[in-house]
């Protein structure tokens, strides 16, 4: 009898003790959250601020009442309405782009035999090595030669080749049993249908990670447009932002507008992510047991 009871106590004690962790754990998960979400709460209360509110010190944490006058000010004053459909268009086309070209890639290297298979893999994995300062010149080179300056396509054909992609690919494509590949070809089944009909279907999680990362980057991009689109109509909205925050009338920034612009602009990647967040974490998931 005394041993049940002493057993049931250290059970209680046992019992405490793990809720007590699992608080002092829920209270550094809620610090660290308050902690990342402050800036953006505090980019959403300076939106609906006049600029003299905004810059007043000590600083002014309550609504004010310019939302709509800095929202349409950032929309349609600044241009920012034309950025972001070039924006949209740019990642939309470059991701669509760099995911076919990458698995493409990625069935050359795994189902495919050629000479210097391995040296060329490895050499596609090198470019990852190179940074962006010292291709841009012979990039721009290249491009003005073919006179495609100031053209969606600068914008968006030198993206499509994906090193990153035909890496995660060729990780997936080499998990998958051999069974599947050897009964395709018993069936006849040619490249590009096995690739659509079997590899496509159950890389969905692969695709799915790779849509939002490279949707975010390309969304991100702002060096290669500054440099090689010089025509307002045709600029990204990240060099848009840049123009926003540059100043208004008299050199002046007002900053509620910028911190409007700085939310239209953040919404798409939030969207992207949010409708794939499922298929993105699979995907880095499984991309990381590899």
């Amino acid at each position: 009898m005394e041993a049940k009871i002493r057993m049931d106590e250290r059970n209680i004690r046992a019992k405490r003790k793990q809720t007590l962790s699992t608080m002092v754990i829920y209270m550094i998960l809620v610090l660290l959250l308050m902690i990342i979400a402050a800036p953006i709460a505090f980019a959403i209360i300076k939106s609906t601020q006049t600029s003299d509110q905004v810059l007043r010190y000590p600083p002014m944490l309550t609504f004010g009442k310019a939302a709509r006058a800095n929202f349409s000010a950032a929309w349609g004053q600044y241009g920012l309405s034309r950025m972001m459909l070039n924006s949209l268009f740019i990642a939309i086309v470059g991701s669509a782009g760099k995911i076919i070209t990458a698995l493409l890639g990625a069935l050359a290297f795994v189902y495919f035999d050629f000479p210097a298979k391995t040296f060329w893999f490895f050499f596609v994995l090198l470019t990852l090595m190179l940074p962006v300062p010292v291709i841009i010149v012979p990039l721009f080179n290249v491009m003005a030669s073919l006179h495609w300056c100031n053209t969606y396509y600068a914008v968006t054909i030198p993206y499509m080749a994906s090193a990153t992609g035909i890496f995660l690919f060729r990780q997936h494509f080499m998990s998958i049993p051999t069974s599947i590949v050897d009964a395709a070809r018993i069936d006849g089944v040619g490249p590009l249908r096995f690739l659509v009909k079997i590899l496509v279907p159950m890389s969905l999680n692969v695709i799915g990670a790779m849509i939002v990362i490279q949707f975010i980057y390309l969304w991100n991009e702002y060096l290669w447009p500054l440099i090689v689109i010089s025509v307002p109509t045709r600029q990204v909205v990240q060099v848009g932002l840049k123009i926003l925050s540059g100043g208004g009338a008299q050199g002046v920034t007002n900053w509620g507008v910028v911190m409007a612009g700085a939310l239209i602009v953040a919404l798409p990647p939030l969207v992207v992510l949010l409708v794939l967040h499922e298929y993105f974490m699979a995907g880095v998931g499984l991309a990381d047991e590899k």
